[in-house]
């Protein structure tokens, strides 16, 4: 071999374009396979048992310790206990009266539309004229029973009612429950008060039967209050009968004036045929909201039709009103500072007033 031959064969022929192109992309190789060894590097590194750092592909994120904690207590939902019921008192038992009383006003509370606040005046007007000093019976005539569970008794604890009075000869003291509130006796009603309904229509002096047992406690209370049902049927015509005057509650609503004007003429007609002393003793306006336009209407319009029947004083929309029957209390006694409150406080001194 010679000389040049040696030289021939070391000498490198001149690359072509396709080597070119290899070459200019090996740089780039190199440099990501620098990359992914740094990378598998620094994650065998990061897997070493002292290392606190732990390598997601290309995130670097520190090690997260858990910890356990002790779980927070929950904050308790407040519940509405049941109503601690009132013992069940005999009329033996009745605390004595400390004034000398007049005459007895009977007064029937009435609307034949429901849910007009009928019931919840029933019980704070009668508590609060026994907190102003009164003697005051509150008959509940209603077979829902709702003035008497409203006060604080257990009607299944209960062995004779109202209903017992109408249709087995009962005295009415057998069944009055004394010292429910300051004041305040009650005749309760259970649901056999629904069935004398029908069952009165049989029997004899059928209107005037709640007339007859009241009227035999004229001279022991102040008021008498009776809470009459929903409706026209001959329970309500028992007390309009037996009542000398009538309070009707309206409220501020659109058909506030539907069931008056019904009730009004039921009214007429046992005044002209069973009890001509019968008449209305004030219009009482409930569920009062001033922040609406329509209870400043209803308001407006009730005081322009019936003039000075209506009371002065108006029972506002509260939710103290609504909740104190759950826990077997009047509203004086419930919230006693409350709006409520100062309105049936307010509405007992202008019935008083009225005589």
């Amino acid at each position: 071999m010679g000389l040049f031959d040696s030289f021939r064969r070391d000498k490198k022929e001149p690359p072509t374009i396709k080597q070119t192109e290899v070459e200019e992309k090996k740089p780039q190789v190199q440099i990501k396979e620098e990359v992914v060894d740094s990378a598998e590097n620094q994650t065998k590194s990061s897997l070493q048992p002292d290392s606190d750092v732990i390598v997601d592909g290309e995130m670097v994120i520190e090690k997260v310790e858990v910890v356990e904690r002790e779980p927070e207590p929950e904050e308790a939902v407040p519940e509405i206990e049941n109503p601690a019921f009132k013992p069940i008192k005999t009329y033996s038992e009745k605390l004595p009266v400390t004034h000398v009383i007049g005459q007895t006003k009977i007064i029937s509370i009435l609307n034949q539309k429901g849910g007009v606040g009928k019931t919840t005046t029933a019980i704070n007007l009668a508590a609060a004229l026994g907190e102003l000093g009164k003697q005051v019976l509150l008959v509940d005539f209603d077979p829902q029973g709702n003035a008497t569970s409203g006060l604080g008794i257990d009607k299944r604890e209960i062995d004779q009612c109202i209903y017992d009075v109408l249709l087995n000869d009962v005295p009415i003291q057998d069944v009055i429950i004394p010292d429910v509130s300051e004041g305040l006796d009650l005749a309760p009603a259970t649901l056999n008060l629904a069935g004398a309904e029908i069952e009165l229509v049989s029997a004899i002096a059928r209107e005037s039967r709640l007339k007859d047992a009241v009227g035999s406690l004229r001279g022991r209370y102040d008021y008498i209050f009776i809470d009459c049902p929903p409706s026209l049927g001959l329970l309500t015509i028992n007390g309009l009968v037996a009542a000398d005057k009538l309070i009707i509650p309206i409220q501020c609503e659109f058909y506030a004036l539907d069931g008056v004007t019904k009730l009004l003429i039921s009214m007429k007609a046992v005044k002209e045929r069973l009890n001509p002393s019968l008449d209305v003793f004030g219009i009482l306006l409930t569920m009062y909201d001033g922040r609406t336009t329509l209870a400043k209407q209803v308001s407006r319009e009730v005081r322009n039709h019936f003039g000075d029947q209506v009371f002065e004083t108006m029972i506002p929309r509260t939710v103290k009103l609504s909740e104190a029957p759950s826990f077997g209390l009047p509203i004086t006694q419930h919230d006693p500072e409350g709006k409520g409150a100062s309105s049936y406080i307010n509405l007992a001194k202008e019935v008083i007033e009225r005589g």
